[in-house]
């Protein structure tokens, strides 16, 4: 059974920073493309950010580029989202998912082309 934790989500303010992290247990994370998602106006799950399975290549949302980075650690079986520079508008449930196909980075952008999810971790960011 395929499970992930998110963790590290808070209360911030404007121009802080949180990391959140992603522990992932019942699949063979080092072959799956990562991701992390927040709803988003028309979107229960907007793009956020991609890490691919090999690990080379990321991939981010313009609302977000440059402010977060995605990383992974294939050893711990975890991923996280560093997030700074945070902003109001950033106040969202962020969600980390996995690809459903391993080797697989197409459409990495699409919340459907993910089929696990986690429980969503809250950050909340006043100004």
């Amino acid at each position: 059974q395929v499970q992930l934790v998110e963790s590290g989500g808070g209360l911030v303010q404007a121009g802080g920073s949180l990391r959140l992290s992603c522990a992932a247990s019942g699949l063979t994370f080092s072959i799956h493309t990562m991701g992390w998602f927040r709803p988003a106006p028309g979107k229960a799950r907007g793009f956020v950010a991609a890490n691919t399975w090999t690990g080379g290549n990321t991939y981010y949302a313009d609302s977000v580029k440059g402010r977060f980075t995605i990383s992974r650690d294939n050893a711990k079986n975890t991923v996280y989202l560093q997030m700074n520079s945070l902003k109001p508008d950033d106040t969202a449930a962020y969600y980390c998912a996995a690809h459903r196909h391993p080797f697989y980075t197409a459409d990495y952008y699409l919340s459907g082309s993910y089929d696990y999810w986690g429980q969503g971790a809250q950050v909340t960011v006043s100004s």
